[in-house]
């Protein structure tokens, strides 16, 4: 019994920290979009692109964001990598919890996403 609380509290609290990863500093990611210079592609407010085949960021959702770059840093040479020169040249030098931040602050952005019920 001991052993199976003693289980389920350390997976909790595995939960709770990758939660709370995943969340990111949406501050700091404004500051590494900045730095990374986003908006050249994606538009100052992303969600107005240079190319209408450029994703509008602004508003999407974390998880797809930090997925979406972390398939354009492992690029196609590995399953659920993604192709993209461009994307992949920017999501090298990136680290896990600059992607988590860069899309906690993109999720934070007013999009043109809408949600149907």
């Amino acid at each position: 019994m001991n052993k199976m609380i003693l289980a389920l509290s350390a997976a909790a609290a595995l939960s709770l920290s990758a939660s709370a990863f995943a969340s990111g500093d949406a501050a700091r990611g404004a500051e590494l979009a900045k730095k990374n210079n986003c908006a050249s592609c994606h538009g100052a407010d992303y969600k107005t692109p240079i190319d209408p085949s450029y994703p509008k960021l602004a508003g999407q959702h974390a998880d797809y964001l930090v997925h979406a770059l972390t398939a354009y840093k492992r690029g196609d040479k590995v399953m659920n990598g993604r192709n993209n020169a461009i994307m992949a040249g920017m999501a090298q030098p990136l680290s896990d919890r600059d992607m988590a931040d860069i899309a906690s602050y993109l999720q934070s952005l007013p999009g043109p996403l809408v949600i149907r019920k």
